[in-house]
């Protein structure tokens, strides 16, 4: 008899579900706050999704200050200049800063919807195990902002130099 999937929203799971960093492997991170990625870009990972972008200097004081989703106007202005910056590291060959400028256009999609999802980007509630809350709670102008990080991340995902340079660099660096 083969086993039924389970739904991780359903109801009778809303307990048993735990965010992931609740169970986060620090030793294990390849990314490092002490590391200049500027001037050590081999020791640079790409990881999966959005890993890194909130660590790696001297590109987070660089592009973070440019993050901004509150309305569409906001998220338009933000992903418009980091999407121009992640041309400019394209052009001066500098992949680590293309990456994770693309990584913040991504972080702009997913933060965006998880606000457009739920109401106040809570998605768990901490005071009862973690329980799953109520999805479509959120505000509407996220999604519209989600919107726009979305197309300016794919944009960056598809740029041919880059595509070409993110798989040069994960054969050799990972």
């Amino acid at each position: 008899m083969a086993k039924a999937k389970v739904n991780n929203r359903s109801p009778a799971n809303k307990l048993s579900r735990r965010p992931s960093y609740l169970d986060f492997d620090l030793k294990g991170y390849p990314w490092r706050k002490e590391v200049d990625y500027k001037q050590h870009p081999d020791l640079y990972r790409v990881g999966k999704g959005e890993q890194g972008v909130l660590i790696c200097e001297p590109y987070k004081s660089i592009i973070g200050p440019l993050w901004r989703f509150k309305d569409p106007e906001i998220a338009q202005k933000s992903a418009g200049a980091i999407y121009k910056l992640f041309l400019d590291f394209i052009s001066g060959g500098d992949f680590v800063g293309a990456d994770l400028a693309r990584k913040y256009l991504q972080m702009g999609y997913t933060r965006a919807r998880r606000y457009a999802n739920y109401r106040g980007g809570q998605k768990y509630d901490k005071l009862h195990d973690y329980a799953l809350l109520e999805r479509g709670t959120g505000d509407e102008q996220k999604a519209r902002a989600a919107e726009i990080f979305y197309t300016y991340w794919k944009k960056a995902e598809e740029h041919p130099v880059y595509r070409k340079a993110k798989a040069s660099w994960k054969k050799v660096h990972g």
